[in-house]
């Protein structure tokens, strides 16, 4: 069997583990893995090349991706579907596994539905792909985001400040939730759930009545700019803010341990599931080990922070 690799859509840390466990795993059971240099555009260019055991050594403890990346709006076009098709077809490859996040898993849809046998594995850092737990570079972007947290407060502590840290997410709030949870920030504000600010107001003044003289406030971007949040706080209530917009940091760095384990593990399934004649599924994550969830399911749903779960850890803030 021939297999083709891409990664495509925004970089995740943990990528590379994928790519080497595909590559080692499938040459141990005789097959031909060829890489293909930025995504969906390399695959519509036909930029392709063999992947040995070598070409995917030391290559686990790098952020990014050994294959590159790219947005296509090529793809987005039926004639560029095609056209990737035709590449696929002429190189006779036997299967195609895509890691990347929701557009990319589409894009897998896509050639899956005109024949191609597709298998993902999800790949971003905003943890918002349908059908698993935890996606490649979740973890260590909200590690990023906690250390740059952890450094920040010492600085909010030491001037007695307000710092409001805008972090990744338009639609899904995940990073903001869990590194706002676990790094003890004093208020969270998510895309879904709308923004208060009346109560964000009154929960510094009562902080102030405690004698709480610094704050920490992380906001996920796509609920709106965090020096326009800072301003409103300051309008609000008279209290001056410091603004720290961690952009592409958290994106970068060495994968952490659940990074890289579970990128291996759905590497090595993605190639157990071609092998064995199955497509059209994405592999997972859900209680500790790989499932197969159909790329169907996964286009067609949306993961989402639930509000519920929001204002219950809330309550610990």
């Amino acid at each position: 069997m021939k297999i083709g690799v891409l990664t495509s859509g925004g970089d995740a840390p943990g990528m590379n583990s994928a790519i080497r466990a595909i590559v080692r795993y499938g040459l141990s059971k005789n097959l031909e893995i060829i890489g293909i240099e930025r995504g969906y555009q390399g695959l519509i260019e036909g930029d392709f090349r063999k992947l040995g055991r070598d070409d995917v050594s030391e290559i686990v403890q790098r952020g990014g991706t050994i294959l590159h990346t790219a947005r296509s709006k090529d793809f987005e076009k039926e004639e560029g579907i095609l056209k990737a098709i035709d590449n696929i077809k002429n190189q006779n490859m036997d299967g195609l596994i895509v890691i990347g996040g929701e557009g990319s898993l589409r894009g897998a849809f896509e050639l899956y539905k005109r024949g191609i046998k597709v298998v993902g594995i999800p790949g971003s850092i905003d943890n918002d792909i349908w059908g698993t737990d935890f996606s490649i570079g979740f973890d260590t972007a909200c590690n990023n985001v906690i250390d740059a947290i952890n450094k920040i407060r010492d600085t909010a502590a030491a001037h007695e400040r307000t710092f409001v840290i805008e972090v990744m997410g338009r639609e899904c709030g995940y990073i903001a939730f869990v590194a706002g949870l676990v790094s003890g920030a004093d208020i969270v504000l998510i895309p879904e759930v709308p923004i208060d600010f009346p109560y964000i107001a009154e929960k510094l003044k009562d902080r102030q009545k405690r004698n709480k003289k610094h704050n920490i406030i992380v906001v996920a971007e796509g609920v709106g700019s965090a020096y326009f949040i800072g301003k409103q706080i300051e309008d609000r209530i008279g209290l001056p803010t410091r603004i720290v917009v961690l952009g592409h940091i958290q994106r970068g760095g060495s994968p952490s341990v659940l990074d890289r384990n579970i990128a291996t593990f759905m590497g090595v399934e993605a190639i157990k599931v071609l092998m064995n004649g199955f497509s059209g599924v994405m592999i997972g994550w859900q209680n500790n080990t790989t499932v197969s969830v159909p790329l169907e399911d996964v286009v067609n749903n949306k993961k989402r922070v639930p509000p519920e779960l929001y204002w219950e850890m809330e309550k610990i803030w």
